[in-house]
């Protein structure tokens, strides 16, 4: 069974860094696709997302500020999210996905205020 767990969440100031780490604590697995996403007032909307090709998709809002990595053999993806605005603040929530398996972290909180 798969099961992600979350750390990395927190409050830091303007301009701060943060890295966030998701790892699938239950029996590994190869997903087609690691990331993280964002709650939005009406959807998640996608912060940074890598393939198992290798190939990576930001969000506009993070280009050039967000580093995401994977490592799939460990089931791994971290997001180190630098120079920080309070637009950023909200909801991350880990996914990890491969055709009949799309699941889930518990969502970890990052806040961005002086």
């Amino acid at each position: 069974q798969v099961q992600l767990v979350e750390s990395g969440g927190g409050l830091v100031q303007p301009g701060g860094s943060l890295r966030l780490s998701c790892t699938n604590s239950g029996m590994k697995t190869g997903f087609t696709l690691m990331g993280w996403f964002r709650q939005g007032p009406d959807k998640r909307q996608l912060v940074a997302v890598a393939s198992s090709t290798g190939s990576i998709q930001y969000g506009d809002s993070v280009k050039g500020r967000f580093t995401l990595s994977r490592d799939s053999a460990k089931n791994t993806v971290t997001l180190q999210m630098n120079n920080l605005k309070p637009e950023d603040t909200g909801v991350y929530y880990c996914n990890m996905w491969k055709i009949g398996l799309d699941a889930w972290g518990q969502g970890t909180q990052v806040t961005v205020a002086s």
